[in-house]
């Protein structure tokens, strides 16, 4: 307990006063109270309070592992995916490449034997265009003496012989 006023206003010279702290039967029932105040609510209350906190520390630390396990979980299925789908990507641009190939000499197989049948048909028909011409040359020869004599007799207006 405190005798002496803490408040009390500063000596002329700037030098606080002394505090005298006077030990007393009070100050021992205080202490005695206190020291009875703990043992009691020790376990009562201080104990259970800190079976609590640990408790919690406890289940946030189990929530917290357990939240790892769940992400590194989720990371290596994550990696697995990435795995597959880079697998499934380049068997597909495989099999793509192949069927494009395919397509490619399949294209050109096609249009070999249609430029063949084509040249074929050119040619059949440039045959036949001069067996043709050749067939009317020679009918054109034949009657072009006979052709030259209408047309003489027609320009002449006379008949003309042989």
């Amino acid at each position: 307990m405190l005798l002496a006023s803490t408040a009390a206003p500063l000596v002329a010279t700037g030098a606080p006063q002394a505090i005298t702290v006077d030990l007393d039967l009070t100050f021992l029932v205080q202490a005695v109270l206190f020291v009875g105040l703990m043992w009691i609510l020790k376990p009562v209350l201080f104990d259970p309070m800190l079976k609590l906190f640990e408790e919690r520390e406890k289940r946030i630390d189990g929530v917290k592992a357990a939240a790892r396990k769940i992400d590194e979980k989720s990371t290596h299925a994550l990696e697995e995916y990435e795995a597959a789908m880079a697998k499934a990507r380049s068997a597909a641009n495989a099999e793509r490449d192949k069927i494009r190939s395919e397509g490619l000499a399949r294209e050109q197989e096609i249009l070999g034997r249609v430029r063949a049948l084509t040249n074929k048909v050119v040619d059949e028909g440039k045959r036949a265009a001069h067996l043709e011409a050749d067939r009317v040359r020679g009918q054109l020869k034949a009657d072009a003496e006979q052709l030259a004599r209408d047309l003489a007799t027609r320009v002449l207006g006379r008949e003309v012989q042989p």
